[in-house]
């Protein structure tokens, strides 16, 4: 993977996702989620959001979440830009002249930057979706991410606003000028927002579908998959192609990722069902059989525990060959070490939550 540095590196030691070399998915999961962790706290500082309202974004963004999305937009990134030989060449030769050359050196970082900007804005807009989807109004839930759910550790209102201000700084983050962060790319930015915005108008669709379903005893599985590649799978296309896009993938690129994107997203739907009702709540960090509670049409509903686990398996080898036929068949453009987003399909489809 290249070498990149960023001022937020440079000032404070922090080692940038993409600066580790690719031994393990822990490792590499280790440093998106700091490096993510530690954009959450710029952001808010930028944002001077008032009290409670800040409190209660900060609570549900540093929750126990898997990040799945910004993780997603890593190892698209990653993969997509690890083979680039020439661009790891010149940032090596960087580095001996950073205390010569740093503003030179933060002016070229927007790609790595841009993709920080990615992560951070699919994990705001799927947080929101959480938080709104546990109000009294629509699944009125009590637990999210190990922990009680916004409106009860706050209240009603304060959620509501806090869901609110999310989805906007989710936007505004593409090209927001804030500390740490190099100066944002505005042609990236703008091919971000085309990938992003209509993606977040299909998870809202999917929603509303979701709900009409519940009043509904006759939805059969081209149904529930209409459903669920909006409000699931939308936000998962969206992850990897804007990884994608902040590494310069090709038009073909692209093509394989989104691919592998829909399979993923559909997967991750299917597999989230099982676990509904073969996991605990403790395991899960929210309500198990919360989905037999509301009645909800499921794939486990539809066509049993058994055969819904080998239809996610189906779906994950489905999203696997998709984006292995890209990498195997451009290794000038991409490279050999693609180990990231593979290796993060494999952890997807073990996962116990």
């Amino acid at each position: 993977m290249t070498v990149s540095l960023t001022s937020s590196a440079i000032s404070s030691g922090f080692t940038p996702f993409n600066a580790v070399s690719f031994q393990s998915t822990e490792q590499f999961h280790g440093a998106v989620r700091a490096q993510l962790a530690q954009d959450i706290e710029v952001l808010f500082a930028y944002a001077k959001l008032p009290s409670p309202l800040v409190d209660a974004c900060r609570y549900v963004m540093t929750g126990q979440g898997k990040l799945v999305r910004p993780l997603m937009v890593a190892s698209a990134f990653a993969s997509i830009n690890s083979g680039n030989s020439e661009r790891t060449d010149e940032r090596n030769d960087d580095i001996d002249t950073l205390n010569t050359d740093l503003d030179s050196l933060l002016e070229n970082d927007s790609d790595y930057d841009m993709s920080r900007r990615a992560a951070l804005a699919v994990e705001l807009l799927h947080t929101y979706s959480l938080v709104h989807d546990d109000l009294p109004c629509m699944d009125d839930d009590e637990l999210r991410r190990g922990q009680p759910t916004a409106h009860i550790a706050f209240d009603e209102a304060t959620a509501l606003l806090a869901g609110d201000v999310l989805q906007t700084l989710a936007f505004e983050v593409l090209a927001a000028e804030m500390p740490t962060f190099a100066p944002f790319d505005a042609d990236i930015a703008s091919q971000l927002l085309a990938i992003f915005a209509p993606r977040a108008r299909r998870m809202v669709s999917g929603q509303m579908l979701d709900l009409n379903a519940e009043a509904s005893t006759d939805i059969v599985q081209n149904d529930l998959e209409a459903i669920h590649r909006d409000k699931t799978g939308a936000l998962i296309e969206a992850a990897m192609l804007m990884g994608g896009i902040c590494a310069g993938a090709t038009a073909p690129q692209r093509m394989a990722l989104e691919e592998c994107a829909q399979h993923i997203g559909l997967a991750f739907q299917v597999q989230d069902d099982v676990l509904d009702v073969t996991m605990t709540t403790d395991t899960l960090g929210k309500p198990a059989g919360s989905d037999e509670k509301l009645d909800k049409s499921t794939y486990v509903k539809l066509m049993g525990v058994d055969d819904a686990t080998k239809y996610a398996q189906s779906l994950f080898n489905d999203g696997r060959a998709a984006i292995s036929r890209e990498l195997s068949s451009n290794q000038d453009n991409i490279g050999k070490n693609n180990d990231a987003l593979l290796a993060l399909i494999e952890w997807l489809w073990s996962r116990k939550k």
